[in-house]
């Protein structure tokens, strides 16, 4: 079963400012989600809803609508202000 991965505009925009080796590696990871959208590093967020998973200083939220077969990526950022 292969999930649709859909990256929201805002977080588009995200991923354009992130230095090359950064994007790289986050743009490998959101494509990874689509044949596994909760990987073994995955933690699912308290408080709201969703998941994250990490490269580096940097954290990929996202949620997952089994339904539908569809992983929506909502925000990516440096750690320190992504929760916010």
């Amino acid at each position: 079963m292969t999930y649709k991965v859909v990256i929201l505009r805002k977080a588009v925009k995200q991923l354009e400012t992130l230095p090359p080796k950064d994007y790289r590696a986050i743009k490998l990871k959101i494509l990874r989600l689509g044949g596994n959208p909760r990987p073994h590093n995955c933690k699912k967020l308290k408080g709201r809803n969703g998941f994250r998973i990490r490269h580096g200083n940097y954290r990929i939220i996202y949620d997952i609508r089994d339904e539908i077969l569809t992983v929506r990526i909502i925000t990516i950022g440096n750690r320190k202000n992504v929760y916010k």
